[in-house]
Formats: structure tokens, sequence, C-alpha cells
């Protein structure tokens, strides 16, 4: 959780005052579009002053984050979700364009505007009963995170356990359809900030799963699954589920700081807590069935007594199996150099047509490839821009990027190792990152 704390100052909006914040939403959101046209627009008449079409690129692009970054840091719902994902790709933009909205992207991971009090004890008494203050020895009315449908306040549970109670805002679900209908009409603007990527498959799964993001008993069963398969591990540290309704859910507090704040650690701490991070992205559908889908920072809390702390099962991929086998078997054979293999393989799991070339599919692979390859890998911005240049070239490897598809099975994973990546390019990190793969990827090892 944040350590942010804000007072609400204002009663909750009344009906007529919602209508309006959604009006006022949609204008934000349909400013995006338009501006990208008149950038366009402005675009063609500098290169007819004589700029070089590379030069109108990079002011366009640097236009473009400019504006899509300070809409989507004011909106929750769909908005602030998908602000979430793109603020975990910075690293990938230029150091002009990322500079100025770090620390607003850093913010955006964490916290959004809170609820006021008097909401926050309606909800509470409607969803755990007129008498909620009796679970609880105390309650704190300010919140302690906010993020993107909720947020998070302090309390003792009657038994004295300190406890986080997660509570749903008031029209969170409304807010959050509207914004996702806004924000699938933009994914042409927006997925040359996300690598390449077409972030289109990424809102739609995200609209797909609206209706167990919005329901806490959902999230409470995967956490609570999570918090009793690593149990007693020295690594992790995943809090119990104590109470949940469709819009509150209480759990264990969690002490500890963001996992960004690894940052400004000496290497050897930095790169050991690095390591840790992905050894839990791995080793929950390894031990317990479940992919946490949202590796952004502020899920991940750096603990007093040396474990990574996770929270936030909001969204996760359900692999009772495990990683698919094929994901370790054409990694294993990517590395082996063998790219008709690796063509044939992906072609048969539904990522590209018949028609790529092998050869440029190899190298379109490299940012997964490569860093699994080393006994130890070294992430850092510059790396992880370059990777982003090469890939979004659309005239490099032969155009690969346009004949790549993305099976819906492997959405969520693809997000989580190209969110991962983008963490660890943030942290500088350096560790032996292919014992990880060894250790809980199917198929990575040689074995069928």
């Amino acid at each position: 959780m944040t350590d942010e704390v804000t007072e609400p100052t204002q009663e909750a909006p009344g009906r007529d005052s919602m209508a309006r914040s959604a009006f006022r939403r949609g204008a934000r959101m349909a400013s995006l579009p338009l501006g990208f046209a008149g950038r366009a627009t402005l675009g063609v008449g500098k290169r007819l002053g004589g700029q070089s079409a590379e030069q109108v690129n990079e002011h366009l692009q640097q236009r473009a984050a400019e504006q899509l970054f300070r809409v989507l840091g004011d909106l929750k719902g769909g908005a602030m979700k998908v602000g979430q994902a793109l603020s975990l790709f910075e690293a990938m933009l230029p150091e002009d364009v990322a500079a100025p909205y770090r620390a607003q992207l850093s913010r955006l991971q964490d916290s959004a505007p809170p609820m006021p009090t008097s909401r926050v004890h309606a909800v509470l008494a409607r969803e755990l009963g007129p008498d909620w203050r009796s679970r609880f020895t105390d309650f704190d009315p300010l919140p302690a995170a906010a993020a993107s449908i909720g947020q998070v306040h302090r309390a003792t549970w009657a038994d004295g356990r300190r406890v986080a109670v997660k509570v749903q805002y008031p029209g969170a679900d409304e807010a959050l359809r509207s914004d996702l209908k806004q924000i699938g009409r933009l994914s042409k603007v927006l997925s040359p900030l996300a690598g390449g990527m077409d972030i289109g498959p990424l809102v739609n799964e995200l609209t797909e799963r609206i209706s167990e993001e919005l329901d806490y008993t959902l999230e409470a069963a995967a956490q609570q699954q999570a918090a009793l398969g690593f149990a007693g591990s020295p690594e992790f540290l995943v809090p119990h589920v104590l109470a949940s309704t469709s819009k509150v859910m209480v759990s264990e507090w969690v002490d500890g700081t963001s996992l960004a704040a690894a940052a400004s650690l000496p290497d050897d701490e930095r790169n050991a807590i690095a390591l840790k991070y992905v050894r839990f992205l791995f080793a929950g559908p390894a031990r317990v069935g479940l992919l946490h889908a949202d590796p952004h920072p502020g899920n991940f809390k750096l603990l007093a007594d040396g474990r990574l702390g996770v929270i936030d099962f909001g969204l996760v991929a359900r692999l009772p199996e495990g990683l698919p086998p094929a994901m370790g078997r054409i990694l294993r054979i990517a590395q082996g150099g063998d790219a008709r293999a690796v063509a044939a393989a992906l072609h048969r799991e539904g990522f590209v047509a018949s028609d790529v070339d092998a050869e440029d599919l190899l190298e379109y692979l490299a940012p997964f490839v490569v860093p699994a390859a080393m006994p130890e890998f070294q992430f850092n911005r510059a790396w992880m821009r370059e990777q982003f240049i090469r890939v979004r070239d659309l005239s490099t490897s032969g155009g690969v990027a346009l004949k790549m598809n993305l099976p819906p099975n492997y959405l969520l994973i693809h997000r989580v190792w190209l969110g991962g990546i983008a963490v660890l390019s943030q942290l500088d990190a350096k560790a032996g990152f292919n014992g990880v793969l060894r250790e809980f990827l199917p198929g990575y090892a040689g074995e069928d």
C-alpha cells in the first residue's frame, strides 16, 4: 500500500454530479484521438517546412505522450488501469519524453483521488451490515492507499490483527465500463507507447474480466489460494483474507515499501530483490496455479524481514497445470538458434502466420531470448529503449510485428513477462534469471 494519506474534503457526489463526471471523463478520453489528429496535421506542416520525418515523428511522439499521461493521470476506472499498465513501459520511452513524467507515473502506479469518509461508511454498512464497526477495534477514516476502482483503509480486526480494508468506489463498475469502451477506440494511438504491442487485446481482456475485477469475492478467493500456497515461505508473504463481499475485502495488513524503492539500494541488495520479484512471478503458476497478472511495483512490498510481500490479486491468470510447457520448449529452442524450429513451434501455438521469415522472427524475439540465455543479465533503461525502438520500427526484422498474433490464453502471460522486463529495466537489475526459468518454467530444462 502506498504511504500517502489524503484527507477527503467533499461529500459523496449525487447522481447528477456522477453523470457530469462521466461526461467529463468521456470528453477527456475523446480529446486524445482529436489531439492525435491535430498533431499529425501539424507534422505534415513541419515536413513541408523543411524538418525531417524523423524529427517530426519524435516531436509528435513526445506531444502524444504528454497528452496521454496528463489525461490518464486524472482518471479512475479503466483509464487508470491502462495508465498503470503503460507506466510499466516508461523505461522504453526516450529520456527526453520519459524524464518529466517519471514521478507522475510512479504516483499513478499507486494512487488516485480518495473517496469521502461518509461514502466509505455507507459502503461498509451496506456490505458488512449496520453493525460493521463491531468487527473492528479501530478503523482509520483516512485512506492509506487509493487505486483504480477502490481504496484501502488501515484498521484493527476484532481479534487484534492489523488489517487492510479494501472498499470499492460506488459507481466504479459503470465508470470502468465507460472508460474501457472509450479506451477501446484508442488502441492505435496508445500502441506506439507500449513497445509496439497491440494493446487492443489487453483492453478486450480487461473488458472480459470486468466482472472478476469488480467482484472482490473472486479476488479474495485468488488471494487466499496464494496465501495458503505460500504460507511459511521464507521468500514471500501473501496476506490472508479474513472477510469479503463483492464490494469490500478485509485482509491482513502488509507493512513494507514499494518495490520501486529498490532502485535506490546498493547493487547487491537491488539485484537480490529483483531476482525475488521474478521468482514470485514464475513460482505462482508452479506452486499455487495462479499467475499474478498485475506486475507493477506498487503490488510488491519490501518487508523488514527480507521477504517480498505481494498484494492485489484482482487480475490473475488461473493456471492449474502451471505455465504452458510450450513456452519453455520454444525458449530453449530459440536459445539454440534453430530459427525454423522456433517459427514452426510458434505457428503451432497460434503466434505467427506460416509466411513469416524464420530468421527475422528469431531476431524479433531477442528481448525475450537473450536475457534468459545468459547466466546473469543486466537490465537497464538504455537496453529497454533500444529493444523498444527496434521492435517498434516495422521496417526491421522483416516486418514481423505485423504478422504476430497473441492467443487469448497467452495474453496475461505476455503482459506479465513484458511488464516484468520493464520493471527489471527500471530497477537496473542484474541477476541469474536463467536459474529461475530452469526451476519453474515447464519444458525449459529439457523435460516435456
